[in-house]
C-alpha cells in the first residue's frame, strides 16, 4: 500500500545503526515524505539517512520536541497525516498501517502505539521508563480525566488536528503535551498495543542517569505547567467553538 498523504518524521541523534535497518523497511510503504531530523549527531546519521532516500533536516537545538518541530517545518502541503517514530528499531515499522489507517479512514485523530508489559521484550524498557510512564499517565487521568496507558513515541496524528494543538515544548515534554492537548481539544484518541523490543544502540535518555533525570523533569514540568494554565486554554477553546457555531448558523457579521 502507498501512503502518499503520509509523512514519517524520525528524530535521530547518533542513530546510524538503527537507521540502516529502519529506513529500508519504511520505504516499502512509500510514504509521501520520509524525514530524518539530525539532532546534533556525531556519527554518520545524516549520511545513512540520505543514502536511504530520506530528507535530512539539521536541528542543532538538542531536544526531542525541537527535532519533531523541525521536521514539521519541512512538510509538503499534500501531507494529511504525520507519523512520529524513533530511529532505534524498538518499535517495529511493520506496525505503521495499524497506526496510520484509523486516521486515513476518518475514525481517529490521534493514534498512539502503547507498549503493554506482555508485548515487551525483556529489557526493552527500563524501570525508570516504566515508572515515568505510569506516573505521567496517572497525572493526566487525575488532571484531565483521560486514562492513557502509555506515552509511546510511535504515534500518528491528523495534520489539521495537530495544528489545533499549538504544541510549544521543545525538550522532552513533546509527547505528553500532545496527549494532554489532544484531550483538551477533544480529539478522537485511540491507543493500539504494539510489540516493543530492545533498542539498537544506547539510549541518550534512558541509557544514562542524567538523561533519565532530565526527561523525567521535563515531562513533569510540562504536565504541571499545562495544569496551571488549563483554565485559560479551555476558555479560549470554548470561545472558538461558540464562534464556529455562530458562523455555521449564519448569525455572524
Amino acid at each position: 500500500m502507498s501512503y502518499d498523504a503520509l509523512a514519517v518524521i524520525i528524530p535521530a541523534r547518533d542513530e546510524e545503526r538503527g537507521l540502516e535497518k529502519l529506513l529500508p523497511r519504511l520505504r516499502r510503504y512509500a510514504p509521501g515524505q520520509l524525514i530524518v531530523v539530525d539532532n546534533g549527531s556525531r556519527d554518520n546519521t545524516a549520511e545513512v539517512a540520505e543514502s536511504a532516500g530520506a530528507t535530512v533536516i539539521q536541528e542543532s537545538r538538542v531536544g526531542y520536541g525541537a527535532a519533531c518541530w523541525a521536521g514539521l517545518q519541512a512538510l509538503s502541503p499534500r501531507v494529511r497525516v504525520i507519523a512520529f517514530l524513533d530511529a532505534d528499531l524498538a518499535d517495529d515499522p511493520a506496525h505503521l498501517p495499524v497506526i496510520i489507517d484509523p486516521i486515513l479512514a476518518g475514525e481517529s485523530d490521534l493514534v498512539i502505539g502503547c507498549r503493554p508489559a506482555e508485548l515487551r521484550e525483556p529489557g526493552a524498557m527500563t524501570f525508570p521508563q516504566a515508572f515515568g510512564n505510569r506516573l505521567a499517565t496517572t497525572l493526566i487521568r487525575l488532571g484531565w480525566g483521560h486514562a492513557y496507558t502509555d506515552l509511546g513515541p510511535f504515534r500518528a496524528i491528523d495534520r489539521a488536528a495537530l495544528d489545533r494543538l499549538g504544541l510549544r515544548d521543545r525538550r522532552f515534554g513533546w509527547t505528553v503535551e500532545m496527549q494532554i492537548r489532544a484531550v483538551e481539544e477533544r480529539l478522537r484518541i485511540r491507543e493500539v498495543p504494539l510489540t516493543y523490543r530492545r533498542r539498537v544502540g544506547k539510549s541518550k535518555i534512558s541509557g544514562t542517569v542524567k538523561g533519565t533525570f532530565l526527561a523525567g523533569y521535563w515531562i513533569l514540568r510540562t504536565v504541571g505547567a499545562l495544569r496551571l494554565s488549563r483554565r485559560s486554554r479551555v476558555e479560549i477553546s470554548l470561545g472558538r467553538q461558540d464562534l464556529q457555531r455562530t458562523i455555521s448558523r449564519g448569525d455572524g457579521p
